[in-house]
């Protein structure tokens, strides 16, 4: 359950991810309460809040950039989760690839499908200026430092699986993470890729952060550079697992194929189930062939 007011007893927070936890989670079969609570499930926290459309940005060629004005103040966590409803009440899930409260707005980067519902709305309606619905936060893949800021992190995502990863590692650095923080994104080919000159900039100018793009189908050298790794992000991300698996996070966003698969591959590789984050993207559902 979810304490909104109160102190929870720290037994029913016991074997809890340490994200949970700082969401105000616990077993309420284990909660002997010593004060007054105020407790809801955990379904039950999501509010709404206005917010106006600030800017629209392509960041590639089927990759915008949404930023969003809250109305009133939104606390979230970077690497959260929203959603994003429209004035019919078309609703999508979306990673936060931000701080809103460092920020002052929210940023989501959106894949526009052909013949998305979604899609067509931020392409051909939605403008600056225009009024949306923000529903959350939501999840529990994001960056905490109450273990200390020196243990490595590894960082894996595919497509606009990069937005959760791009604020977690923000975050970590604005917070002074000084372990190892090592970024893989990966993609079908070279053109899917984006933010990689800003990546490579943060990367230069941070010294633990190392951000690897991953290319599975362009042959070496077909752009110039070359700036990526070609191969299967998978193949990439377990052979550069820390030999000392032992304190290692690892946060995985993406298709759910690609999370699962990883999941279970690092799992056995010797990384704890407890400090593997995962935040699989399921596909919006087809819309039913007219009669």
């Amino acid at each position: 359950m979810h304490a909104s007011q109160g102190e929870v007893p720290e037994a029913a927070q016991k074997g809890l991810k340490t994200t949970l936890r700082k969401q105000n989670l616990f077993l309420s079969c284990q909660c002997l309460p010593e004060h007054d609570m105020t407790v809801s499930l955990p379904d039950a926290q999501g509010l709404d809040t206005r917010a106006v459309i600030a800017s629209r940005e392509m960041l590639n060629h089927n990759v915008m950039r949404l930023l969003l004005r809250p109305e009133s103040g939104f606390a979230c966590e970077p690497g959260q989760f929203i959603s994003l409803i429209n004035g019919d009440g078309l609703a999508r899930s979306y990673s936060v690839a931000n701080n809103p409260v460092r920020d002052g707005v929210i940023e989501l980067h959106i894949r526009l499908l052909k013949g998305g519902m979604m899609s067509d709305f931020l392409r051909e309606e939605a403008a600056p200026g225009e009024t949306v619905t923000v529903r959350g936060p939501a999840g529990n893949c994001f960056y905490v430092s109450d273990d200390g800021r020196d243990y490595p992190i590894v960082l894996a995502g595919t497509g606009t699986g990069l937005a959760p990863l791009y604020g977690i590692v923000k975050q970590a650095l604005a917070m002074g993470h000084n372990g190892a923080i090592q970024l893989f994104h990966g993609a079908l080919h070279s053109n899917d890729l984006y933010l990689v000159e800003e990546l490579l900039a943060l990367a230069a100018g941070h010294a633990p952060l190392r951000y690897t793009p991953c290319v599975l189908h362009d042959a070496p050298g077909s752009l110039p550079g070359p700036f990526y790794v070609q191969g299967n992000i998978e193949d990439v991300v377990l052979s550069a697992l820390p030999s000392d698996k032992a304190p290692a996070r690892l946060f995985l966003c993406g298709a759910p194929e690609f999370v699962n698969a990883l999941k279970r591959k690092a799992f056995l590789a010797g990384l704890a189930s407890r400090h593997i984050f995962a935040d699989a993207f399921l596909p919006s559902k087809p819309m039913p062939a007219a009669a």
